[in-house]
């Protein structure tokens, strides 16, 4: 009995004992030795994990650092101060990179947009963008459910009055939102550029203006307007080019539609469209084109025949006058000879009823 017992547990033991000697050795002999920078750059790196540096993570970013190749100002979250960091870890110089930070390419809240319908299932972007491109008629606008606001481990978006604003000092420009987003209207732009064209449609100007009161038009005012030539015209969209652009804003101030914004910090300056002028009824064109014809008469005559015209309408005038007064004057003889008329009557018909009345008395 003692046998059956002891005999398998010292049997089982021994195995696992030997088993784990030789895991042991195998450790050493066949270990992979780690790069003893990448403990250092994890301590630096901020740990977002975002993948706003294109890697899975920032452990993924450390180890690809110290196999070379990749820039060591990648981490959007850490700017230029975990860069410095890195690169004296690496023994390196550190690379500059500009600032940037996302921009929202439209400017389509449902009070300029035209709906074609209301969405009433799960509210994100991509339940609403398969029910035939969302609820806008402009199949390039946001669709304002916040799929990119779930996305952005920075609170840097919000949606306000159904588009999505980013708030350019908390953005660091990682492109988790620009990922999400099912109408890729979420752009990645320097941070310098404070003037954006937010629209991305590419239809005809007729065609954007009825989906849409302030879409880009492709017109090219903002291009002939531009002292620098950094707006061009593609495919009915203009489109700003940030190494040439110098935030004059002449741009936006041209613009028709305004499409064309200034970013500030709390999102975008998006002043009101101009109001539609109002459409006239058949009766108001006829009389319209009648005045301007009569004014055009006007102007084709000579200097002799305006004059001669004026005085014959002006004895006109007067001679309409002059019968108007002598009507009233003739109306007002007829009445007094009605109210003498009556009067006569009335006293007559008083005076036959004194003559009955007095010969009643007497009777």
């Amino acid at each position: 009995m003692f046998n059956s017992i002891v005999v398998p547990i010292l049997i089982i033991g021994g195995m696992g004992l030997i088993f784990g000697v030789l895991l042991g050795v195998a450790s050493k002999v066949f270990a992979v030795k780690e790069d003893e920078r990448i403990p250092k750059i994890m301590e630096v790196l901020p740990g977002a994990n975002c993948g706003g540096c294109g890697f899975a993570g920032c452990s993924a970013y450390a180890a690809a650092l110290c196999k070379g190749g990749v820039k060591t100002n990648a981490c959007p979250v850490g700017g230029e101060t975990v860069a410095e960091k890195i690169a004296e870890i690496m023994g390196v110089t550190a690379e500059k990179k500009e600032k940037m930070v996302a921009r929202v390419l439209c400017n389509g809240s449902p009070d300029r947009a035209v709906q074609k319908y209301y969405f009433d299932g799960p509210r994100d972007c991509y339940s609403a963008h398969k029910l035939g491109g969302g609820e806008k008629m402009c199949a390039y606008g946001c669709l304002g459910f916040g799929s990119c606001v779930k996305v952005c481990k920075f609170d840097a978006i919000s949606i306000q009055n159904g588009v999505a604003y980013v708030n350019i000092d908390k953005c660091v420009a990682c492109g988790a939102c620009a990922e999400e987003c099912p109408k890729k209207v979420i752009k990645i732009l320097p941070l310098r550029s404070k003037y954006t064209i937010n629209c991305k449609s590419v239809e005809k100007g007729k065609i954007t203006r009825h989906d849409c009161q302030v879409g880009c038009i492709g017109c090219g005012i903002c291009a002939k307007t531009c002292p620098k030539g950094a707006i061009s015209i593609s495919d009915n969209l203009a489109v700003i080019d940030p190494a040439k652009c110098v935030n004059c804003g002449l741009c936006a101030q041209k613009c028709p539609q305004k499409a064309i914004n200034k970013v500030t910090p709390e999102g975008l300056v998006r002043p009101e469209p101009k109001q539609a002028k109002p459409k006239l009824t058949p009766e108001q064109i006829e009389a319209l084109k009648a005045k301007k014809a009569a004014q055009m008469k006007d102007q084709s005559q000579p200097a002799g025949q305006k004059e001669k015209k004026v005085k014959t309408e002006q004895v006109k005038a007067d001679t309409k006058f002059n019968d108007v007064v002598k009507d009233n004057i003739a109306k007002e003889a007829e009445a007094r000879e009605a109210g003498a008329a009556i009067s006569k009557e009335i006293n007559k018909k008083a005076d036959d009823i004194d003559s009955t009345q007095e010969m009643e008395a007497q009777k």
